[in-house]
Protein backbone atom coordinates (compact mmCIF):
# COMPACT_ATOMS: atom_id res chain seq x y z
CA UNK A 1 0.00 0.00 0.00
CA UNK A 2 1.32 3.47 -0.86
CA UNK A 3 0.32 7.10 -0.36
CA UNK A 4 0.77 9.59 -3.17
CA UNK A 5 0.48 12.51 -0.72
CA UNK A 6 1.95 11.12 2.52
CA UNK A 7 2.04 14.52 4.27
CA UNK A 8 -1.70 14.15 4.76
CA UNK A 9 -1.06 11.30 7.20
CA UNK A 10 0.01 13.86 9.83
CA UNK A 11 -3.71 14.60 10.21
CA UNK A 12 -4.52 11.02 11.27
CA UNK A 13 -4.43 11.82 15.05
CA UNK A 14 -7.58 13.87 14.45
CA UNK A 15 -9.39 10.52 14.25
CA UNK A 16 -9.18 10.29 18.07
CA UNK A 17 -11.24 13.42 18.67
CA UNK A 18 -14.67 11.69 18.52
CA UNK A 19 -13.52 9.18 21.18
CA UNK A 20 -13.11 11.98 23.73
CA UNK A 21 -15.71 14.49 22.59
CA UNK A 22 -19.39 13.61 22.35
CA UNK A 23 -21.17 13.76 19.03
CA UNK A 24 -24.52 14.85 20.50
CA UNK A 25 -25.64 18.02 22.20
CA UNK A 26 -25.31 17.78 26.00
CA UNK A 27 -28.47 18.38 28.11
CA UNK A 28 -28.92 18.66 31.86
CA UNK A 29 -30.51 15.66 33.59
CA UNK A 30 -31.64 14.90 37.12
CA UNK A 31 -29.89 12.00 38.77
CA UNK A 32 -30.53 8.66 37.06
CA UNK A 33 -28.47 6.63 39.50
CA UNK A 34 -31.41 4.49 40.55
CA UNK A 35 -32.40 3.59 36.98
CA UNK A 36 -31.04 0.46 35.25
CA UNK A 37 -28.18 0.92 32.78
CA UNK A 38 -29.41 1.73 29.26
CA UNK A 39 -27.25 -0.63 27.18
CA UNK A 40 -28.84 0.45 23.91
CA UNK A 41 -27.98 4.09 24.54
CA UNK A 42 -24.37 3.14 25.35
CA UNK A 43 -24.07 1.11 22.15
CA UNK A 44 -25.51 3.94 20.07
CA UNK A 45 -23.21 6.46 21.72
CA UNK A 46 -20.08 4.46 20.93
CA UNK A 47 -21.36 3.63 17.44
CA UNK A 48 -21.70 7.35 16.71
CA UNK A 49 -18.22 7.97 18.14
CA UNK A 50 -16.73 5.32 15.84
CA UNK A 51 -18.68 6.80 12.93
CA UNK A 52 -16.89 10.06 13.66
CA UNK A 53 -13.54 8.20 13.69
CA UNK A 54 -14.33 6.62 10.30
CA UNK A 55 -15.46 9.94 8.81
CA UNK A 56 -12.26 11.75 9.79
CA UNK A 57 -10.04 8.77 8.93
CA UNK A 58 -11.64 8.30 5.51
CA UNK A 59 -11.19 11.95 4.62
CA UNK A 60 -7.55 11.96 5.78
CA UNK A 61 -6.70 8.74 3.89
CA UNK A 62 -8.42 10.08 0.78
CA UNK A 63 -6.42 13.31 0.96
CA UNK A 64 -3.26 11.23 1.46
CA UNK A 65 -3.86 9.41 -1.85
CA UNK A 66 -4.07 5.87 -0.48
CA UNK A 67 -3.50 3.24 -3.20
CA UNK A 68 -2.40 -0.33 -3.79
CA UNK A 69 1.13 -0.52 -5.18
CA UNK A 70 1.72 -1.78 -8.73
CA UNK A 71 2.48 -5.50 -8.68
CA UNK A 72 3.97 -8.08 -11.01
CA UNK A 73 2.88 -11.70 -10.77
CA UNK A 74 4.59 -14.60 -12.52
CA UNK A 75 2.15 -16.91 -14.26
CA UNK A 76 2.45 -20.01 -16.42
CA UNK A 77 0.76 -20.66 -19.74
CA UNK A 78 1.18 -21.89 -23.31
CA UNK A 79 2.68 -19.58 -25.92
CA UNK A 80 5.83 -17.90 -27.22
CA UNK A 81 7.75 -14.68 -27.68
CA UNK A 82 6.93 -13.66 -31.24
CA UNK A 83 8.33 -10.93 -33.48
CA UNK A 84 5.99 -10.00 -36.31
CA UNK A 85 8.22 -8.87 -39.19
CA UNK A 86 5.96 -7.10 -41.68
CA UNK A 87 6.70 -6.06 -45.26
CA UNK A 88 5.87 -2.37 -45.83
CA UNK A 89 6.88 -2.17 -49.50
CA UNK A 90 4.60 -0.54 -52.06
CA UNK A 91 3.49 -3.88 -53.52
CA UNK A 92 1.73 -4.70 -50.23
CA UNK A 93 -0.73 -1.88 -50.99
CA UNK A 94 -2.12 -3.91 -53.92
CA UNK A 95 -4.75 -6.62 -53.71
CA UNK A 96 -4.00 -10.32 -54.18
CA UNK A 97 -5.07 -9.73 -57.78
CA UNK A 98 -2.19 -7.27 -58.23
CA UNK A 99 -4.19 -4.05 -58.54
CA UNK A 100 -5.15 -1.11 -56.40
CA UNK A 101 -8.11 -1.97 -54.12
CA UNK A 102 -11.49 -0.57 -55.05
CA UNK A 103 -14.91 -0.98 -53.53
CA UNK A 104 -15.01 -3.98 -51.20
CA UNK A 105 -11.57 -5.21 -52.30
CA UNK A 106 -8.90 -5.51 -49.65
CA UNK A 107 -5.19 -4.88 -50.07
CA UNK A 108 -2.67 -7.47 -48.89
CA UNK A 109 -1.55 -5.18 -46.08
CA UNK A 110 -5.15 -4.57 -44.96
CA UNK A 111 -5.87 -8.30 -44.88
CA UNK A 112 -2.66 -8.91 -42.94
CA UNK A 113 -3.57 -6.15 -40.48
CA UNK A 114 -7.04 -7.53 -39.81
CA UNK A 115 -5.92 -11.12 -39.33
CA UNK A 116 -2.77 -10.34 -37.33
CA UNK A 117 -4.84 -8.28 -34.89
CA UNK A 118 -7.13 -11.26 -34.35
CA UNK A 119 -4.05 -13.43 -33.85
CA UNK A 120 -2.63 -11.12 -31.18
CA UNK A 121 -5.96 -10.84 -29.34
CA UNK A 122 -6.49 -14.61 -29.30
CA UNK A 123 -2.96 -15.36 -28.01
CA UNK A 124 -3.53 -14.61 -24.32
CA UNK A 125 -0.09 -15.54 -23.01
CA UNK A 126 2.20 -14.58 -25.90
CA UNK A 127 4.51 -11.58 -25.90
CA UNK A 128 4.80 -9.72 -29.21
CA UNK A 129 7.23 -7.37 -30.89
CA UNK A 130 6.71 -5.52 -34.18
CA UNK A 131 9.32 -4.75 -36.84
CA UNK A 132 8.73 -3.50 -40.36
CA UNK A 133 10.90 -3.22 -43.45
CA UNK A 134 10.87 -1.74 -46.93
CA UNK A 135 13.89 0.29 -48.08
CA UNK A 136 15.21 0.02 -44.50
CA UNK A 137 14.12 -1.89 -41.38
CA UNK A 138 12.09 -0.12 -38.71
CA UNK A 139 12.00 -1.07 -35.03
CA UNK A 140 8.36 -0.41 -34.08
CA UNK A 141 7.59 -2.13 -30.75
CA UNK A 142 9.97 -4.23 -28.61
CA UNK A 143 8.78 -7.61 -27.39
CA UNK A 144 6.15 -6.81 -24.78
CA UNK A 145 3.00 -8.10 -23.13
CA UNK A 146 1.22 -4.76 -23.62
CA UNK A 147 -1.28 -5.92 -26.24
CA UNK A 148 -2.73 -2.43 -26.73
CA UNK A 149 0.61 -1.06 -27.94
CA UNK A 150 1.06 -4.04 -30.29
CA UNK A 151 -2.44 -3.64 -31.76
CA UNK A 152 -1.88 0.07 -32.36
CA UNK A 153 1.35 -0.74 -34.24
CA UNK A 154 -0.44 -3.32 -36.40
CA UNK A 155 -3.13 -0.73 -37.18
CA UNK A 156 -0.53 1.31 -39.08
CA UNK A 157 0.75 -1.40 -41.42
CA UNK A 158 -1.67 -0.59 -44.24
CA UNK A 159 -0.35 2.96 -44.66
CA UNK A 160 1.26 3.59 -48.08
CA UNK A 161 4.65 1.87 -48.28
CA UNK A 162 7.92 2.50 -50.09
CA UNK A 163 9.30 0.95 -53.24
CA UNK A 164 11.90 -1.56 -52.08
CA UNK A 165 11.98 -4.72 -49.94
CA UNK A 166 15.10 -5.25 -47.83
CA UNK A 167 14.05 -8.46 -46.10
CA UNK A 168 17.63 -9.32 -45.06
CA UNK A 169 18.09 -6.26 -42.86
CA UNK A 170 14.55 -6.72 -41.59
CA UNK A 171 15.43 -10.22 -40.36
CA UNK A 172 18.57 -8.84 -38.75
CA UNK A 173 16.50 -6.35 -36.78
CA UNK A 174 14.01 -9.05 -35.72
CA UNK A 175 16.90 -11.15 -34.40
CA UNK A 176 18.29 -8.20 -32.45
CA UNK A 177 14.86 -7.72 -30.84
CA UNK A 178 14.91 -11.36 -29.76
CA UNK A 179 18.39 -10.84 -28.26
CA UNK A 180 17.03 -7.96 -26.17
CA UNK A 181 14.26 -10.14 -24.72
CA UNK A 182 15.65 -11.83 -21.59
CA UNK A 183 12.56 -13.68 -20.33
CA UNK A 184 12.50 -17.47 -20.79
CA UNK A 185 10.32 -19.03 -23.48
CA UNK A 186 10.13 -20.15 -27.09
CA UNK A 187 11.16 -17.53 -29.71
CA UNK A 188 9.63 -17.16 -33.15
CA UNK A 189 9.76 -14.75 -36.09
CA UNK A 190 6.71 -14.49 -38.34
CA UNK A 191 7.73 -12.90 -41.65
CA UNK A 192 4.76 -11.48 -43.57
CA UNK A 193 5.74 -10.44 -47.10
CA UNK A 194 4.76 -10.69 -50.74
CA UNK A 195 8.28 -12.02 -51.30
CA UNK A 196 9.79 -9.90 -54.07
CA UNK A 197 13.20 -9.61 -52.42
CA UNK A 198 16.79 -10.67 -52.98
CA UNK A 199 19.12 -11.23 -50.02
CA UNK A 200 22.75 -10.53 -50.86
CA UNK A 201 25.50 -13.05 -50.17
CA UNK A 202 27.11 -11.06 -47.37
CA UNK A 203 23.77 -10.55 -45.63
CA UNK A 204 22.98 -14.26 -46.03
CA UNK A 205 26.19 -15.24 -44.28
CA UNK A 206 25.56 -12.78 -41.48
CA UNK A 207 22.05 -14.17 -41.01
CA UNK A 208 23.35 -17.76 -40.97
CA UNK A 209 25.70 -16.82 -38.14
CA UNK A 210 22.99 -14.98 -36.22
CA UNK A 211 20.42 -17.77 -36.54
CA UNK A 212 23.01 -20.36 -35.49
CA UNK A 213 23.61 -18.52 -32.20
CA UNK A 214 20.05 -18.75 -30.90
CA UNK A 215 17.08 -21.16 -31.04
CA UNK A 216 14.49 -19.34 -33.15
CA UNK A 217 11.51 -20.65 -35.11
CA UNK A 218 10.96 -18.94 -38.46
CA UNK A 219 7.63 -18.75 -40.28
CA UNK A 220 7.37 -17.22 -43.75
CA UNK A 221 3.86 -16.13 -44.72
CA UNK A 222 4.17 -15.42 -48.43
CA UNK A 223 1.29 -13.29 -49.73
CA UNK A 224 1.33 -14.41 -53.33
CA UNK A 225 -0.08 -12.07 -55.96
CA UNK A 226 -2.28 -13.68 -58.59
CA UNK A 227 -0.21 -14.77 -61.58
CA UNK A 228 3.14 -14.48 -59.81
CA UNK A 229 5.56 -17.37 -59.31
CA UNK A 230 5.08 -19.89 -56.55
CA UNK A 231 7.98 -20.21 -54.13
CA UNK A 232 7.49 -24.00 -54.15
CA UNK A 233 7.48 -24.48 -57.95
CA UNK A 234 10.53 -25.88 -59.75
CA UNK A 235 11.17 -23.91 -62.96
CA UNK A 236 11.62 -25.68 -66.32
CA UNK A 237 15.16 -26.70 -67.20
CA UNK A 238 15.39 -24.00 -69.89
CA UNK A 239 14.18 -21.22 -67.55
CA UNK A 240 16.47 -18.86 -65.66
CA UNK A 241 16.71 -20.04 -62.05
CA UNK A 242 18.38 -17.14 -60.24
CA UNK A 243 17.44 -15.00 -57.22
CA UNK A 244 16.82 -12.07 -59.57
CA UNK A 245 14.43 -14.07 -61.78
CA UNK A 246 12.71 -16.10 -59.04
CA UNK A 247 13.23 -14.21 -55.75
CA UNK A 248 10.42 -16.02 -53.90
CA UNK A 249 11.81 -19.46 -54.69
CA UNK A 250 15.37 -18.55 -53.69
CA UNK A 251 14.26 -16.76 -50.53
CA UNK A 252 12.47 -19.95 -49.47
CA UNK A 253 15.54 -22.06 -50.35
CA UNK A 254 17.72 -19.75 -48.27
CA UNK A 255 15.44 -20.12 -45.26
CA UNK A 256 15.45 -23.91 -45.68
CA UNK A 257 19.25 -23.89 -45.63
CA UNK A 258 19.43 -22.16 -42.22
CA UNK A 259 18.98 -25.44 -40.30
CA UNK A 260 16.42 -23.97 -37.93
CA UNK A 261 12.75 -24.88 -37.35
CA UNK A 262 11.22 -23.29 -40.44
CA UNK A 263 7.82 -23.44 -42.11
CA UNK A 264 6.58 -21.58 -45.20
CA UNK A 265 2.99 -20.72 -46.14
CA UNK A 266 1.79 -19.50 -49.51
CA UNK A 267 -1.45 -17.52 -49.33
CA UNK A 268 -3.33 -16.28 -52.39
CA UNK A 269 -6.29 -14.76 -50.52
CA UNK A 270 -7.37 -13.62 -47.07
CA UNK A 271 -8.80 -17.04 -46.15
CA UNK A 272 -5.45 -18.69 -46.85
CA UNK A 273 -3.73 -16.07 -44.69
CA UNK A 274 -6.17 -16.83 -41.88
CA UNK A 275 -5.52 -20.58 -42.16
CA UNK A 276 -1.74 -20.03 -42.10
CA UNK A 277 -1.92 -17.81 -39.01
CA UNK A 278 -4.13 -20.37 -37.28
CA UNK A 279 -1.60 -23.11 -38.03
CA UNK A 280 1.24 -20.98 -36.63
CA UNK A 281 -0.81 -20.51 -33.48
CA UNK A 282 -1.17 -24.27 -33.05
CA UNK A 283 2.57 -24.82 -33.49
CA UNK A 284 3.63 -22.19 -30.95
CA UNK A 285 2.15 -23.74 -27.82
CA UNK A 286 5.19 -24.44 -25.65
CA UNK A 287 5.13 -23.82 -21.87
CA UNK A 288 5.93 -20.21 -21.08
CA UNK A 289 6.49 -18.18 -17.93
CA UNK A 290 5.07 -14.69 -18.27
CA UNK A 291 4.68 -11.73 -15.97
CA UNK A 292 1.27 -10.20 -15.44
CA UNK A 293 1.43 -6.55 -14.45
CA UNK A 294 -1.29 -5.37 -12.09
CA UNK A 295 -1.32 -1.56 -12.21
CA UNK A 296 -1.54 0.73 -9.21
CA UNK A 297 -5.10 0.88 -7.89
CA UNK A 298 -6.44 4.08 -6.35
CA UNK A 299 -8.22 3.45 -3.03
CA UNK A 300 -8.97 7.09 -2.22
CA UNK A 301 -12.43 6.80 -3.76
CA UNK A 302 -13.26 4.02 -1.29
CA UNK A 303 -11.87 6.05 1.59
CA UNK A 304 -14.11 8.97 0.65
CA UNK A 305 -17.06 6.56 0.26
CA UNK A 306 -16.60 5.23 3.82
CA UNK A 307 -16.28 8.80 5.10
CA UNK A 308 -19.49 9.77 3.31
CA UNK A 309 -21.38 6.82 4.83
CA UNK A 310 -20.12 7.68 8.29
CA UNK A 311 -21.10 11.33 7.85
CA UNK A 312 -24.53 10.25 6.61
CA UNK A 313 -24.98 8.18 9.80
CA UNK A 314 -23.96 11.14 11.96
CA UNK A 315 -26.29 13.43 10.05
CA UNK A 316 -29.19 11.00 10.48
CA UNK A 317 -28.49 10.81 14.21
CA UNK A 318 -28.42 14.60 14.40
CA UNK A 319 -31.74 14.92 12.61
CA UNK A 320 -33.32 12.33 14.92
CA UNK A 321 -32.13 14.08 18.08
CA UNK A 322 -34.84 16.09 19.93
CA UNK A 323 -34.27 18.89 22.33
CA UNK A 324 -35.64 18.59 25.88
CA UNK A 325 -37.69 21.67 25.30
CA UNK A 326 -39.26 20.18 22.19
CA UNK A 327 -40.68 17.14 24.03
CA UNK A 328 -44.48 17.12 24.52
CA UNK A 329 -45.50 18.61 27.87
CA UNK A 330 -41.96 19.68 28.56
CA UNK A 331 -41.03 16.14 29.59
CA UNK A 332 -37.36 15.48 30.04
CA UNK A 333 -35.95 12.88 27.72
CA UNK A 334 -32.57 12.06 26.43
Amino acid sequence: MIFTNPLGLYLLPLMLIPLFLGTQKQEGYPSLADLPTDRLSQVLTWALRFAGVLAIGGIVLGLSGIALRERKIERFGQGAHIVLLIDRSASMNDTFAGRQPSGAEESKSAAAKRLLKDFVVERKHDRFGIAEFSTAPLHVVPITDHKGVVLNAINAIDRPGLAFTDVGRGLGMALSMIDEDVLPGSRAIVLVSDGVAVVGRRVQEALRTDFARRPVHLYFLYLRTEGSNSMFATPPSDAEDTPQALPERHLNKFFQSLRIPYRAYEAENADAVKAAIKDIGKLEQTPIVYTERIPQYDLSRWAYAFAALALALLLAAKLCARSLHAMPGGAHAR
